[in-house]
């Protein structure tokens, strides 16, 4: 299970001055290089540079980070508050095959994969809806882009 201190890159944890210039050393894409006690160095990888850089930025936005491995399992009721829905409505959505899960004990888990995999099925799907919808709207003549409200 998560455990949130463990997890969790704290932007107070660090001086804003040294979160100012590691900011800068990831302006400049390829420009990092690691090295070790013994002098050996290493170019950091384009796509840990790219995850490293947004971090950054977000720690010197004053913004906290949560470290979250795909395969981390959730309870129902925190699957359902990251999704903003009630629990009964989630393991609805369980019992009917919608999201995978498995079982601890009688205590059904969702990992976070799944559950970013169902958010993101989930979102495309609304998406396509809304299209479907102001494509209808404005094939009415029913929308009118200088419309001003009642006068």
């Amino acid at each position: 299970m998560l455990t949130t201190r463990a997890n969790r890159l704290d932007p107070s944890l660090i001086p804003p001055d040294q979160l100012e210039k590691m900011l800068q050393l990831f302006v400049r894409p390829n420009h990092v290089l690691l090295t070790d006690s013994k002098g050996n160095q290493t170019e950091l990888p384009e796509v840990l540079f790219l995850h490293f850089a947004r971090i950054v930025r977000l720690m010197s936005e004053r913004k906290a980070v949560i470290m979250l491995p795909e395969d981390e399992s959730f309870t129902t009721q925190a699957a359902a508050n990251y999704l903003g829905m009630s629990r009964q409505f989630f393991v609805n959505l369980l019992e009917k095959g919608e999201i995978p899960y498995h079982k601890v004990g009688t205590h059904r888990r969702i990992t976070f994969k799944d559950l970013h995999a169902y958010e993101k099925q989930r979102d495309k799907t609304r998406r396509e809806s809304l299209d479907k919808l102001a494509d209808a709207v404005d094939e009415a003549g029913l929308y009118f882009s200088d419309y001003k409200g009642d006068q």
